[in-house]
């Protein structure tokens, strides 16, 4: 059960300051618990602490660090189905997926622990020419300094997870911004680290209205702001980050392809998992379906089949795949959407129906291009079939987006893959499966309108430090 009340963490500690922000079950509709939300003062406070933080947070040994992550490993395990039903609450999301969550908080964490004892430099030869004789480089990593966080709230504990392991194990003291529908999970996880030695400042997570979360964005003491969010608040927010580095983790309308010798049977249930998994609220979530005209017809079929047979309902059932969208509103805006869709010609080959929050699955078959269900991120449980005939055009109809996160290709063709490779505008290309997914430890991110940077652990420990060179002269007799 969730608790009665939730305190935001200010300086590695819980404030019980108010219970402003009442978080409800998306399922339901009914309030399921209250949280403590922080004002300007509280940020602006936050983010001081962090400053008085970067010392002692460098300071730590990278055995230190490896202690503090894997004690909270621990914690996540002993704590796994509690953090799991606060996300099927929260987030209306699959009691199966809400679990599956858990387990990439904990392989996320884990896998800082790894990598932070082996943050390594280079020696670099500088002996070039002559005039460089006797002279030898050293570099070191050295953390970056304050970071400011922004969590989404699709996976509110992974991709919070995504941003605060790596800052533990790069020595970085940080202030996280968690969505404010599903801020339960970010909650919990600044109750674990208040549990560790962590220095005094060293973290804080402030739930905020947007008056206040300004200054996540435009407060200089922060040398760091990673945001997972919508492309057009992460654009507007680099704008004026002012100096500070930016990573962005941003939106897509992903793409999978179906060649002509892929296995239908295997590609069917990919594909029906990465469209519509956790509702379709997925930024890799399959949206564009491009199968290949000799198979055409019969993977359609099989689609559609496999598609009316999901269960909807109450995420807390283990049987239900389909839980409810974030809220009726972002329901009735994707609703709108499909009805746009078939009004301009595209078919609607099933789902379409929407009951408050709850949007059937729903496949479309040929919807023209312009159309916002094609063009732009429909964040939910929707997807768009067309057939093609050469791979080459395919790619390139793949390509037609403004977004380019990642896209799945099912082939057996071993030059097709290489070419999907080298063509596709994309940050990953997943070869015999969907777009959907990814694991913890991979480079995570776009191009395009999908974001700047990388996530995954390794690649986000080198975002948060900065090399510092040393050269040594040896005089020369």
């Amino acid at each position: 059960m969730l608790q009665e009340t939730y305190p935001y963490y200010l300086a590695n500690e819980a404030v019980y300051a108010n219970t402003d922000l009442d978080v409800t079950d998306k399922f339901s509709g009914e309030v399921a618990t209250r949280v403590a939300m922080a004002d300007a003062k509280t940020i602006d406070e936050a983010i001081a602490w962090s400053v008085k933080a970067e010392k002692p947070m460098a300071a730590l040994a990278p055995y230190e660090r490896q202690a503090i992550l894997y004690h909270c490993v621990k914690r996540f395990q002993e704590r796994f189905d509690e953090l799991a039903l606060a996300l099927c609450v929260e987030a209306g999301k699959p009691i199966k997926d809400a679990q599956g969550e858990v387990t990439r908080l904990i392989d996320t964490f884990r896998v800082a622990a790894e990598e932070a004892v082996r943050i390594e430099g280079e020696i670099p030869n500088l002996e070039i020419s002559a005039r460089a004789k006797g002279y030898r480089g050293f570099i070191k990593r050295v953390p970056i300094g304050s970071c400011s966080f922004i969590s989404p709230f699709n996976f509110p504990l992974n991709l919070a997870a995504h941003k605060v392991a790596p800052a533990i194990a790069a020595g970085c003291p940080f202030v996280l911004k968690p969505a404010s529908r599903t801020p339960i999970g970010a909650i919990i996880i600044g109750e674990i680290l208040a549990e560790t030695d962590l220095p005094k400042g060293a973290f804080s997570v402030l739930p905020c209205h947007r008056d206040g979360a300004d200054l996540f964005t435009t407060d200089e003491r922060f040398k760091l702001l990673s945001f997972t969010g919508s492309p057009a608040v992460g654009w507007d927010l680099k704008a004026r980050a002012g100096k500070k580095k930016v990573i962005l983790e941003l939106g897509g309308n992903a793409a999978c392809v179906v060649d002509k010798d892929a296995d239908l049977d295997d590609a069917v249930e990919r594909i029906v998992f990465g469209a519509f998994y956790q509702s379709g609220q997925s930024c890799i979530g399959v949206q564009r379906i491009f199968g290949h005209a000799d198979i055409y017809e019969e993977l359609k079929k099989r689609l559609v089949e496999r598609t009316q047979k999901l269960k909807k309902g109450d995420p807390k059932d283990p049987e239900t795949f389909i839980g409810p969208m974030i809220s009726e509103g972002e329901a009735t805006r994707l609703h709108n959407w499909i009805l746009e869709g078939v009004k301009s010609g595209g078919t609607l080959l099933c789902g379409g129906e929407r009951d408050g929050a709850m949007l059937d699955p729903t496949l479309m078959e040929n919807v023209p291009k312009g159309c916002a269900v094609v063009e732009d991120e429909a964040f939910g449980p929707v997807a768009i079939l067309e057939s093609f005939s050469d791979f080459d055009a395919v790619l390139e109809r793949v390509n037609d987006s403004v977004f380019g996160l990642q896209a799945g290709i099912f082939t057996r063709d071993l030059y097709n893959a290489q070419k999907a490779w080298d063509v596709l505008e994309v940050g990953g290309v997943i070869i015999g499966d969907v777009p959907s997914w990814r694991v913890d430890n991979m480079p995570y991110g776009g191009v395009k309108d999908s974001g700047l940077g990388r996530e995954g652990i390794r690649w986000a420990i080198q975002d948060m430090s900065e090399e510092r060179l040393m050269v040594i002269r040896t005089p020369q007799k």
